[in-house]
């Protein structure tokens, strides 16, 4: 499946339907007069947040959504039906932004969110409702309000607890690889990762989803490599792991690495730069003791909290980071609330009851 996390497209709720113009002519009824119904009401334009997406990819190929007009009235009081609404279905974690980009019209973070984006229009009145004493025979009617339309940008943000980061070849897709269910592709060339990847993390008894996005180097923030503009994706983290190479990148020392991560995210804003940032020296089995603790030492006077050594392609060190990384969880992430569910759900199932 292909990866897409924005999308424009153009929304239009339905109109109301006109009101009809009629009288009754039965030949055996005494009174006669104005009986023409009220048009239907226009479908109104609704999002929803499902499960199980995690692309805008849908929208490269569907830009126009037009809900359907309501009916028209007709004669002996018939009122129009009603046009049904249009659900847009998008993944949890979409935004929906103004045209322009400057206004958030809508967030959706929870599962079965909706949001009725757009309203129909009222239907017209027929002319059984001008009916008055003095005005008889009315033939006036209403059209229908229009539907209200717009262009908007949807903008996909991926729900995860953990957002792992670093330059290129820094290790984060083997890392992921070991402490996930991902499936991330490993190369021996930078920007092996394109798009974000998510897995799930099992880890003492406790669950959550960790986000791996593609590696930043120096000037992302004005479009150098890749950009910036997959950080959107870990703007909803707890916390973040800043993977770093302890062999070096492109001849850059760990310290280096660190302060080129850190000034992109200062850049980029949106509050990344006060988020709690865990820093690990990365491919510990290919460095000595000494080297390693040399590293670590000038890391911690750059301004690193803490620093972990871990290896993604053996392991070690890795259960002492992920044990850092529950500390900045809640009682119960949104995987383990979802797990919760199912249990209960199947608990309930095994109950008997003569009803």
């Amino acid at each position: 499946m292909h990866f897409l996390d924005q999308a424009k497209i153009y929304l239009k709720s339905g109109a109301g339907g006109p009101g009809a113009v009629s009288f009754r002519r039965e030949k055996y009824v005494e009174y006669g007069g104005p009986d023409g119904g009220n048009g239907g009401k226009g479908g109104d334009i609704i999002f929803e947040a499902v499960q199980g997406l995690n692309t805008l990819i849908d929208f490269r190929y569907s830009q126009h959504f037009k809900a359907k007009r309501g009916n028209h009235g007709q004669g002996r009081d018939r009122t129009g039906a009603g046009a049904p609404d249009l659900v847009i279905k998008v993944p949890v974690g979409t935004q929906v932004l103004s045209e322009d980009k400057e206004e958030v019209l809508a967030d959706f973070t929870e599962v079965g969110q909706r949001v009725v984006f757009l309203e129909g229009g009222m239907g017209g009145r027929g002319n059984a409702s001008y009916k008055t004493a003095t005005n008889r025979a009315p033939r006036q009617h209403q059209p229908g309000e229009p539907g209200e339309e717009m262009w908007v940008w949807l903008r996909l943000k991926l729900l995860a607890d953990v957002g792992l980061l670093g330059l290129p070849n820094a290790g984060k897709s083997t890392f992921i690889n070991a402490v996930s269910n991902a499936k991330a592709k490993v190369g021996h060339y930078a920007f092996t990762t394109l798009v974000p990847k998510l897995g799930v993390v099992r880890h003492k008894g406790r669950e959550f989803v960790l986000a791996d996005i593609p590696g930043l180097i120096e000037g992302a923030a004005d479009g150098a490599g890749i950009g910036d503009r997959f950080l959107g994706h870990i703007e909803r983290c707890r916390v973040l792991i800043h993977l770093i190479d302890i062999t070096g990148t492109d001849d850059q020392d760990p310290v280096e690495a660190m302060r080129i991560v850190e000034e992109e995210l200062a850049a980029y804003g949106a509050g990344l730069e006060d988020k709690p940032r865990l820093v690990a020296l990365n491919k510990l089995d290919l460095a000595d003791e000494e080297l390693v603790a040399g590293f670590a030492e000038e890391l911690t006077e750059a301004g690193a909290a803490q620093v972990f050594a871990v290896s993604g392609a053996t392991g070690e060190g890795i259960e002492q980071l992920l044990d850092a990384v529950l500390g900045y969880l809640p009682d119960r992430t949104s995987t383990e609330t979802k797990a919760a569910e199912v249990e209960d759900e199947a608990e309930k199932g095994d109950e008997w009851s003569p009803i």
